[in-house]
């Protein structure tokens, strides 16, 4: 910039009404002691320009941030130093990500003055020594004390700037790529293209590749070193990281094992869940004594949620997909802002977002049957675990910058699993209300409305559960307990096993063999009752006799005679 041209700018800001979001006023305000604030300006600029969608800010030294005059400074930052370290190689160093900005600087009229003209950031917040700032008016702010800022300049980089997934990777060639990841993603593609799976067996590697978007006339994008890369060729994507990272915890919330997992990653999500302890649960469906047994976590919502973690990391912040296993539980997290807003929003809308921050790869996986472009795989995730009786996915999105989900692999609350058994008829948006409630997650107006209205909860914000008359839609209570035949067949043949294996009983091992097995809908008395008539009833069908005690020791039965399993 001329001296000229830094007179001509200088006019135009000190003309401005005040300070801005973008303009910064100082006089001599420059020792080394304030060397490390101009670094929190440099990046609370650089980060509002983006929200603001400008594409220059500037800290202007030698304006009178009161009067506006043009008074001049006795700053020298081409002359300053950080320790022993120059201003402006410090101030480059301690941003990251790095941003452009240049120092301007001249005698005008006899006076000295600086300008430093900041650049927008583009694809992450600029973080100063690990804190990221923000204008708020005139005045210099922790980003991380504002959320809706935050939350809002993280749509803002998403939506901008070129696909960092669809740049070529120079120098890399076929022979970067695994093999065996280049057959699968074939195998995958003829999957979801059977009309095409005769020619695709005539296709070259180039040309499918071509074809499948992860190269562009030939040359490889860092989408093909993503998913079908070498393990040696993720070099390629430096500084940025491309893996998984599996860590299981212990009860304690102790790091009990940890294994990472890089390229190709089409072929790393089934070594990530084979590592996950996918075993089998049991819950007590109503009105029956017999559990249901099914897997903690359904294998189509595992990978689709890593294929969702894969293709909108956010590779130019250098972190990590995890894949955390904690008991009855699975934590899911990557950098990176959520793009359609809500989990509701996505839902409601069932179609695909506007905006995709790893278009090509995107693309890419689409082709490979990873994802579906359609924007079904969130719904189709809630819709799974709906079927399966289990709580919704739980998608975190309170710390900006970063999608966590988690998948809870047990019955939290036994109502509102009976719920989703009985009421098939039930909205998915309702599903995921009472999923809230049970949760103690608090509800929108709207959400309240729809489940009061329905009897399908009970008590007053805030502390709503799920209703006690579950079964109300398609049975009353007195029907659930008419239910209990099934329960009395089974019981009977579990005092006749017990008598079998022990000779004689009292009416205390009855109990405890009974007691903890008849459902919870009934109380203690209920219980009781429940075991005595049971007991008359075996008594009256010649199944079992009072045992001739003269010890004294109370009521003790036996067999009446040689039971078997055609005697119940």
């Amino acid at each position: 910039m001329t001296p000229a041209e830094l007179q001509s700018k200088l006019d135009e800001l000190k003309s401005l009404p005040g300070e801005t979001e973008w303009v910064e006023f100082k006089l001599n305000d420059h020792g080394s002691e304030k060397y490390p604030e101009i670094g929190e300006y440099l990046s609370a600029i650089a980060n509002s320009l983006a929200l603001l969608r400008k594409d220059r800010g500037y800290i202007a030294w030698g304006i009178d941030d009161r009067t506006h005059e043009l008074r001049g400074t006795d700053f020298r930052p081409r002359l300053a130093k950080h320790g022993n370290e120059e201003l402006e190689h410090w101030l480059t160093r301690s941003l990251d990500p790095q941003i452009s900005f240049k120092i301007h600087e001249a005698d005008l009229n006899g006076q000295h003055f600086v300008l430093f003209e900041v650049g927008p950031a583009t694809h992450s917040p600029i973080r100063f020594y690990g804190t990221e700032y923000i204008r708020v008016g005139s005045l210099k702010k922790k980003l991380a004390d504002y959320a809706e800022k935050e939350r809002e300049l993280w749509k803002v980089l998403s939506q901008q700037g070129t696909d960092w997934s669809a740049v070529i990777c120079d120098g890399a060639t076929l022979r970067d790529l695994d093999p065996a990841a280049i057959a699968f993603a074939r195998q995958e593609f003829k999957k979801k293209n059977p009309n095409l799976a005769a020619e695709v067996d005539t296709w070259g590697d180039e040309t499918f590749l071509n074809k499948t978007k992860v190269s562009i006339d030939g040359k490889l994008t860092r989408t093909a070193i993503i998913l079908l890369g070498r393990p040696e060729s993720d070099h390629y994507l430096s500084p940025a990281i491309a893996r998984i990272t599996w860590i299981l915890k212990g009860e304690d919330g102790i790091e009990k094992d940890y294994q990472h997992f890089g390229t190709p990653l089409i072929l790393a999500v089934n070594e990530v869940f084979a590592k996950i302890r996918n075993l089998t649960y049991r819950y007590m469906p109503r009105a029956s004594l017999f559990p249901v047994e099914v897997t903690q976590y359904d294998s189509w919502v595992v990978r689709e949620t890593i294929h969702n973690c894969i293709a909108h990391q956010d590779y130019t912040r250098s972190g990590r997909i995890n894949v955390i296993e904690e008991p009855e539980r699975l934590l899911f997290t990557n950098l990176g802002e959520f793009l359609p807003g809500t989990v509701e929003e996505v839902i409601r809308r069932d179609q695909p977002t506007e905006h995709y921050r790893n278009a090509c790869l995107a693309a890419a996986m689409v082709n490979f049957g990873m994802i579906d472009t359609v924007g079904s795989g969130i719904r189709r995730m809630f819709t799974t675990q709906r079927q399966r009786n289990f709580p919704m996915p739980d998608y975190e999105l309170h710390e900006p910058g970063r999608v966590r989900v988690r998948l809870i692999g047990k019955v939290i609350d036994e109502k509102y699993t009976w719920m989703l058994a009985d009421r098939t008829d039930l909205d998915l948006m309702d599903v995921i209300a009472l999923d809230k409630v049970q949760k103690g997650k608090p509800l929108s107006d709207d959400e309240f409305r729809s489940l009061k209205s329905q009897k399908l909860v009970e008590g007053r914000r805030p502390s709503l559960f799920v209703s006690a008359e579950v079964a109300a839609a398609t049975d009353t209570m007195v029907d659930y307990l008419k239910k209990r035949g099934i329960d009395k067949e089974y019981g009977k043949k579990m005092v006749i096993d017990l008598l079998t294996k022990q000779g004689n009983v009292s009416r205390l091992d009855v109990d405890k063999l009974l007691r903890d097995k008849i459902s919870d809908a009934l109380s203690e008395d209920q219980k009781s009752n429940f075991i005595t008539n049971l007991m008359q009833e075996m008594r009256r069908l010649g199944l079992i006799q009072p045992v001739d005690n003269k010890r004294g020791r109370g009521a003790m039965w036996e067999l009446s005679k040689p039971a078997s399993e055609d005697s119940v």
